[in-house]
């Protein structure tokens, strides 16, 4: 490691000053800095995450990167995967709905653009269909901004364009369209749409 003091983007556990990351309990964010700081006597190498949307900064040890979950933004190829799968039959258990909210968050949290995409399919609701619960509302828009946030980091476009982009690929769900097919269930039962 270089001890110049440069303006350079400085690197560190492979990340670099000015690269968006994901950090899985907050979403997209960009390393502004890395700095060190004393704190209780010791020195510590810590990265300074910017999640300009939230209006927050995180100061992230490089240390904990792997612990935390922080990762690079995703390939293209995971992006595509993770819009394809919107276009997939939304899969909701049968489950009480505290212990599916549970689940859904977890994935949010995650940071996995895939788990995200599926609580996305999982949770958008159509103009025909029934409205949700304001939790359930709430739970899609998280994330769907996540997914929005990310999809427009790798693609290079506003969040607006990519959730232009994340709502056409839901509409091609076969469960979205206006007639009223019957669906099945995770056992494969059919139940009325």
């Amino acid at each position: 490691m270089s001890t110049k003091s440069n303006k350079k983007p400085q690197s560190r556990v492979g990340f670099k000053t000015n690269e968006y990351i994901v950090y899985p309990a907050h979403g997209v964010g960009r390393i502004v800095a890395i700095e060190e700081q004393e704190i209780a006597g010791a020195k510590l190498e810590l990265f300074v995450i910017n999640f300009e949307k939230d209006k927050m900064t995180l100061r992230v040890p490089t240390s904990k990167v792997t612990n935390v979950g922080m990762r690079k933004l995703s390939e293209g190829d995971i992006v595509g995967k993770a819009l394809q799968t919107l276009t997939g039959r939304a899969r909701i258990k049968r489950t009480m709905w505290s212990r599916r909210a549970q689940e859904y968050e977890a994935k949010i949290n995650s940071g996995d653009l895939g788990a995200i995409a599926e609580v996305v399919r999982d949770l958008y609701r159509s103009e025909s269909q029934p409205e949700q619960s304001y939790s359930e509302r709430q739970l899609y828009e998280s994330a769907l901004d996540r997914m929005a946030r990310e999809v427009a980091a790798v693609r290079g476009s506003t969040e607006t364009e990519a959730i232009q982009e994340i709502e056409k690929m839901l509409a091609k769900s076969p469960r979205r369209g206006a007639r009223g097919e019957a669906e099945t269930d995770e056992n494969g039962q059919e139940e009325a749409a």
